[in-house]
């Protein structure tokens, strides 16, 4: 049985112009990515969100509504590819998104997702790591991990005297496995892949690149728009990440953000808290979306 479709309805010309001006809006981040990969030019800081997360440019170009809304469709031209019925219904001249052919696995993955988001939000923001944890992935030398395009801006013996010096208190666990084994002791927490929901914080600059990680995972029920915005605050991120860190990126015109000052710890700080501020709308957002896709 067909369910009902949903209630937002946009025309076909409406919802074509939406699809456009979505993917003008993607290929303003994919486009430079695809032709410096072709011509092997990396950008440690642009580069990155398509590197470390698994996902397509065309996941990230590729228009859907998101569940609540139907567009208008007729029998011709063909469904584009993206609007498979494993995903979306079509009655009556409308085409929508139906939550009903979500598989058992996918609908459980859809809220552990959403849980984990409820308990981060809840949780007390920390704005104190100073974004030790690339320091701390560092130290000693014997693994940088960016080594081959950008080149650490600090001697060794003073990145490996301020991990010594400040107390570390990383609470995201895809952050900590990167630590050198000797830094991982100096950590206040062990997080681990298990303790998750337990551990993770709305200030975490990382866990809120990860609300990126989180949008791609629900695709398409909560929609490109979502996918897009959480994208784009990734790219300040880790913009963010980069700049606090003990990397030299002044070739790709960026000022470091020197943590290891104490005036450097507080523009840190201030940047961390401005962009928590800019990622809660989007985790409600990424919560409102998983509740109505998984009822």
């Amino acid at each position: 049985m067909i369910p009902e479709p949903p209630r937002l309805f946009l025309s076909m010309t409406a919802w074509r112009e939406l699809a456009a001006r979505h993917f003008a809006r993607a290929t303003h981040h994919t486009a430079p990515t695809r032709r410096r990969r072709d011509h092997g030019e990396p950008h440690p800081v642009e580069d990155f969100l398509f590197q470390y997360y698994p996902y397509s440019f065309t996941l990230l170009e590729n228009w859907h509504p998101g569940c609540g809304v139907a567009l208008e469709w007729s029998d011709s031209p063909a469904l584009p590819e993206r609007f498979t019925d494993r995903h979306y219904a079509i009655d009556a001249g409308r085409l929508f998104l139906d939550p009903s052919r979500l598989a058992p696995k996918e609908r459980d993955r859809l809220t552990w997702i959403h849980d984990l988001l409820v308990a981060t939000r809840d949780r007390a923001p920390n704005f104190a790591c100073h974004g030790l944890h690339e320091w701390a992935m560092v130290y000693r030398g014997k693994e940088v991990r960016h080594e081959k395009t950008t080149p650490l801006r600090l001697p060794q013996a003073e990145i490996d005297a301020l991990v010594e010096s400040r107390a570390i208190c990383c609470s995201h666990h895809d952050a900590f496995r990167f630590f050198a084994q000797e830094a991982r002791p100096m950590n206040r927490i062990q997080p681990t892949l298990e303790r998750r929901v337990e551990l993770e914080q709305p200030g975490c600059i990382h866990a809120n690149m990860d609300l990126y990680k989180w949008a791609a995972k629900a695709m398409p029920w909560v929609g490109s728009e979502l996918l897009l915005d959480c994208f784009e605050l990734a790219t300040e991120l880790r913009d963010l990440d980069m700049r606090a860190s003990p990397y030299d990126l002044s070739a790709w015109g960026r000022e470091p953000v020197r943590i290891e000052t104490p005036e450097g710890r507080r523009v840190y700080e201030g940047e961390q808290r401005r962009l928590a501020l800019k990622a809660a709308p989007l985790r409600e957002r990424l919560i409102h979306g998983l509740g109505v896709a998984t009822g």
